[in-house]
């Protein structure tokens, strides 16, 4: 008896969650004009709740057939109060009924011991209602090419994704299909938390934001960017190059989560390092903003759209070609190939080559490639790379943009190689 007494009381949490939301919503209509508010969500949830409970102790008839009568009555009910609303107001939204609906199920739930999902449910479901204003805007604010590539992604990940096969081919086998379209699901997915991070908050809160999250997505774009902002005008240098360290700075991370989800094994032999590597240009960010201040002026740049599948495409063929050159390399060449293959690599991109040697090493795997190899060439590629942007920056940035941008790659470059050398 006290463990039912228990589950109405959470049934009846459930219906004054989504309750409180629903009665706020409509708290300018009178009495007696608002559809459901609190009361009638909290009735409708012990209501589920009270009739799971009877028909689990009432030996005849079954008892899901007295739930479905139930539940099929206080549909009909609902749809009644539906149909009169829409007569009065003309508004054929369906939210609140189907609402209500789901809350008569989610009070059950909780007489059948799933008390741990009808509560988050109903937590998420009250949020969800109540960021109607925010939801809205952001559907009014996409652009077509962003659909594109939200539909874009939903077909690589969920549809072709799982039609590609688990096994491997060609020389030792290292091209596996579904690994390596899962690897492009990866990358392109990190892209769109970048993107759409900055398009949600809005540039409008500076450009730190964009080099922060443009970062995520590629942190050679900012550069680029940047510098030919640079150039371009005659002052905010300093709060450029800023967003370019803060954009090189999150290339690190973004590399340590790549190890961390391919291979596990590999991640303690380049977390030192690579968070050295980071720590380095987050200084000399927070150095600039404190010589500099908040009061200057911040340009904008514009990011290029989350995804599309020529990219994709060539970033699949990219990591097959990195995936190929390493597994020759450490063949013929030994650890000097496999090294000379990631400094090529760190040119134009790192995350083919991190996510290539993850995949290959460890005495686990099928590859034999050994973790402190696999961990010097992660290395050899980020510090190529950052070297590279801060070429980029000499080559196409304002003179006054080239000192501090080199000097601070260069101290990223050696501060990683030293944690590497002194806990390797």
């Amino acid at each position: 008896m006290e463990l039912a007494l228990l589950e109405l009381a959470y049934a009846l949490a459930v219906g004054l969650i989504i309750g409180l939301e629903r009665g706020w919503s409509q708290r300018g209509r009178a009495e007696g004009q608002r559809f459901a508010g609190l009361r009638t969500f909290a009735v409708a949830s012990l209501f589920g709740g009270v009739v799971t409970l009877l028909s689990q102790h009432l030996a005849a008839p079954p008892a899901y057939l007295i739930w479905l009568i139930s539940f099929g009555c206080f549909s009909l009910l609902v749809i009644v109060a539906h149909l009169l609303e829409v007569r009065r107001d003309d508004d054929v939204g369906i939210t609140t009924p189907t609402t209500l609906l789901l809350t008569f199920c989610l009070g059950a739930m909780c007489l059948v011991g799933q008390v741990e999902i009808a509560v988050p449910v109903a937590i998420v479901v009250a949020l969800l209602l109540g960021l109607k204003p925010v939801l809205h805007g952001w559907v009014e604010a996409l652009q077509q090419r962003e659909l594109l590539a939200i539909l874009q992604m939903l077909v690589i990940s969920v549809v072709v994704l799982p039609l590609l096969p688990n096994t491997g081919y060609g020389p030792g086998d290292v091209i596996n299909p579904y690994l390596i379209g899962w690897m492009v699901v990866l990358i392109t997915g990190i892209s769109f938390v970048g993107y759409f991070s900055v398009k949600l908050l809005g540039q409008a809160r500076g450009l730190l934001v964009t080099g922060l999250f443009g970062g995520i997505a590629s942190s050679t774009a900012v550069t680029l960017s940047m510098a030919h902002l640079g150039r371009q005008q005659s002052r905010s240098h300093g709060f450029l190059v800023a967003v370019i360290l803060l954009a090189a700075g999150t290339m690190f991370p973004r590399m340590l989560i790549e190890v961390a989800i391919v291979n596990r094994e590999l991640l303690p032999r380049v977390a030192a390092p690579l968070l050295s590597m980071t720590l380095v240009p987050l200084i000399g960010v927070l150095w600039l903003l404190w010589r500099r201040g908040r009061n200057g002026h911040h340009p904008r740049v514009k990011l290029k759209n989350p995804f599309d599948i020529i990219t994709a495409v060539k970033f699949a063929g990219l990591l097959v070609i990195v995936l190929l050159l390493a597994h020759y390399a450490h063949q013929y060449f030994d650890a000097s190939g496999v090294y000379a293959v990631a400094a090529v690599s760190g040119l134009t991109d790192v995350d083919a080559i991190t996510l290539s040697m993850a995949k290959m090493a460890g005495a686990s795997g099928n590859y034999s490639l050994e973790l402190d190899v696999a961990a010097r060439a992660i290395i050899i590629a980020a510090s190529v790379n950052t070297l590279v942007k801060a070429a980029l920056v000499v080559m196409l940035g304002h003179r006054s943009m080239w000192l501090i941008t080199v000097c601070v790659s260069v101290l990223a470059v050696l501060a990683g190689w030293l944690t590497l050398l002194i806990l390797g």
